[in-house]
């Protein structure tokens, strides 16, 4: 059986870490894979913030015992058992149909989640698929998990790092239209986000002198100016002045030579510039196993590497690799951050 790990900050040392999960679109693959993962036992604490009675329908789709906790103050490790922290469903759900009705549920659960971090109830914070088309169909405007958390936490930047099977990639911009990547590429930007990844490499994955390898935008690099002038205009003199303190940076490497096997050896994170540029590289190395990491905030978040997965939900056929591995490593983080404050 799968060993799910522990960690923490506030709580003592010898005590597993309490990790809020919110399973995202009630329509969608979350509640199943939560309900799927709590079928064994853990030596960390989960608190799902939810609705209760969405989390005993999927269990009761997928023909799996399911026992609702709600003591806050003890949460439960027991196999079968789930503490939750209720918010209440708008609209009922049926497994694979989305209600728009229930976007403002979905934001609700994000808002408790990262106001009890920014509180100190949790120690770390693990988010499940939302579709974001619904979200903005209800007249939220909603770019994104990462975007959100910022803003909620009241923090000038994040930065998006992925992650799986050794490889680590993280996005100098993110949701953008491609016509706009290039505007977005300023220096103060590319300075603010790698000054977040260097911090971030240290302090939430414990590598004392990250050596990070940076992407060009254009094809080859920008071809010494001859296909673009971001590399010598922008990224160069970013890199040159994090150099200057210190920093291990190495570029701007052409893109599709940089995730050669050769060229990443030694590497501990590649930093893209676009989210197209890096993701596909990283999915296809460890999809299904990859976690979603925000860097910049002030507590751990962590996240699946996938989406709603609507023709998957009530199956019993979703993999839960995912969503394990950002258990998993929201946990060990909140364990770093622990050792740390201690």
């Amino acid at each position: 059986m799968r060993r799910l790990s522990k960690s923490g900050s506030s709580i003592p040392a010898g005590q597993g870490a309490r990790l809020a999960i919110t399973p995202g679109e009630p329509a969608g693959i979350g509640p199943d894979l939560l309900v799927t993962l709590a079928q064994q036992t853990r030596e960390d604490s989960w608190i799902a913030i939810a609705d209760p009675e969405l989390l005993l329908q999927a269990a009761h789709r997928l023909a799996l015992p399911l026992t609702i906790h709600t003591s806050l103050s003890e949460p439960s490790r027991q196999a079968g058992v789930l503490t939750v922290r209720p918010v209440t469903l708008a609209q009922p759900v049926s497994a694979g149909r989305l209600e728009v009705g229930n976007a403002p549920y979905v934001i609700e659960t994000l808002e408790v989640a990262a106001d009890g971090a920014l509180q100190g109830d949790f120690e770390a914070l693990v988010t499940g698929p939302v579709q974001k088309s619904i979200i903005n169909d209800y007249g939220l405007a909603f770019s994104g998990h990462t975007e959100f958390f910022c803003e909620r936490a009241g923090v000038d930047d994040v930065l998006m790092l992925l992650a799986a099977r050794g490889l680590r990639v993280a996005l100098a911009t993110t949701h953008l239209p491609l016509r706009m990547v290039a505007d977005a590429l300023t220096r103060e930007l590319l300075e603010r986000r790698l000054r977040l990844l260097l911090d971030g490499l240290q302090q939430r994955f414990g590598i004392a002198q990250p050596r990070i390898l940076v992407a060009g935008l254009n094809p080859h690099a920008g071809e010494s100016g001859h296909l673009g002038r971001e590399e010598i205009d922008v990224i160069t003199p970013v890199l040159e002045r994090l150099r200057g303190e210190g920093a291990q940076l190495i570029g701007p490497l052409p893109a599709d030579t940089l995730f050669t096997p050769r060229v990443l050896e030694g590497a501990d994170a590649a930093f893209a510039m676009y989210h197209d540029q890096g993701l596909p590289v990283l999915k296809h190395h460890g999809f299904g196993e990859a976690v979603n990491v925000t860097l910049g905030l002030p507590f751990v978040r962590t996240s699946v590497d996938h989406g709603t997965a609507l023709d998957l939900a009530g199956s019993g056929n979703a993999e839960t690799g995912s969503l394990a591995a950002a258990i998993d490593l929201a946990a060990d983080m909140a364990r770093r951050a622990r050792g740390s404050a201690s």
